[in-house]
């Protein structure tokens, strides 16, 4: 396709997406998800949306317009400052993974926060996709890996404990916590998750190798049963990192 047929096209289609988002704002604009308590609210109200399970045609309407490739690497906006189109994005999607990192390489970039155009600050668009959306464990474990580089361990290690919790079917996110445990240095719950992780049939190596690099790996013993590594890697403390009404620090 020619440039001259291709840019036509693509302002033909945004104009098409924002003539749609006056009538979805209306339907939608009695069920937003709350912003924590000093993080302010998002002007726009398209959405919210579980990024999950929306509709490809609502993720697209958003990401055609707002969350375009040169956005995503920050290297081209798209309707103004990166900030705007990433806090628009993440105002309609609470729980877009990849434009709450982007939205973290942006602060880290330009060393504000929030970045100019963005509603909120970083960790307030974390709470709200949380508050929004409780059983995203990715979106979650995405918050827990912020805070470690934040050196803020223990609030690390109550939010992974609650997904280790509720995750009991899941190899790959107790796999994932295993790896995050490993980045705290807690050495012996990132053993019980890779333990944990193998008896559900996780064959991925990497925290294995890991544990074994720092003389921190064992074998499973033989006839332990699964169901004792879920007991140790699962604590009923967990259950204090609610699901909801998150915080963030003022």
């Amino acid at each position: 396709m020619s440039l001259h047929l291709f840019f036509p096209m693509r302002r033909a289609a945004i104009a098409w997406a924002c003539a749609l988002l006056p009538l979805a704002a209306t339907a939608q604009m009695n069920n937003r998800a709350p912003s924590p308590e000093g993080c302010g609210d998002t002007h726009n109200l398209y959405g919210p949306f579980d990024y999950r399970t929306a509709a490809a045609s609502t993720r697209y309407i958003v990401e055609f317009a707002h969350f375009t490739k040169g956005v995503e690497t920050l290297t081209k906006g798209a309707t103004g400052p990166f900030g705007g189109d990433i806090g628009y994005t993440l105002a309609v999607f609470p729980n877009h993974a990849r434009a709450i990192l982007t939205l973290e390489r942006l602060v880290e970039r330009m060393k504000k926060d929030p970045p100019e155009g963005a509603d909120m600050t970083l960790e307030c668009y974390y709470a709200r996709g949380m508050n929004f959306a409780p059983d995203d464990h990715v979106f979650r474990m995405l918050y827990v890996s912020f805070l470690i580089r934040k050196q803020r361990l223990d609030e690390a290690q109550r939010f992974l404990a609650y997904v280790v919790e509720r995750a009991t079917d899941n190899p790959l996110t107790q796999f994932n916590a295993g790896m995050l445990y490993f980045d705290m240095k807690d050495y012996d719950k990132a053993l019980v998750q890779a333990h944990r992780a193998m008896a559900m049939g996780m064959t991925r190596v990497e925290l294995r190798n890991q544990l074994t690099a720092v003389g921190r790996w064992k074998d499973p013993e033989p006839d332990a049963p699964a169901s004792a590594a879920s007991a140790a890697s699962a604590p009923a403390a967990a259950a204090s990192a609610p699901a909801s009404d998150v915080q963030p620090p003022r």
